[in-house]
């Protein structure tokens, strides 16, 4: 997990507690709204990074695939009589 990502999630944490212990209806309107932001940053931050190495993946998979197997040379079959 990227720090960036962490530091989404950690935000998110953070706002829900504060929203918790908010005494004020709308200060914990606002805080729960944040917190919804910070999670669906962190939500996206995953995302990408999930797609980003599925797709790396792909790409060296398909690196293999085109580069070859090396020719094994067989013997060549006995000539007849």
């Amino acid at each position: 997990m990227s720090a960036s990502t962490q530091f989404y999630l950690d935000q998110a944490a953070e706002c829900g507690r504060n929203a918790q212990s908010a005494t004020l209806q709308n200060q914990r309107e606002v805080l729960l709204k944040a917190q919804a932001a910070w999670q669906a940053m962190a939500d996206r931050a995953i995302r990408t990074a999930t797609e980003r190495d599925r797709r790396e993946d792909e790409r060296r998979e398909l690196a293999l695939l085109t580069q070859g197997t090396p020719h094994v040379q067989r013997p060549d079959p006995p000539l007849p009589d």
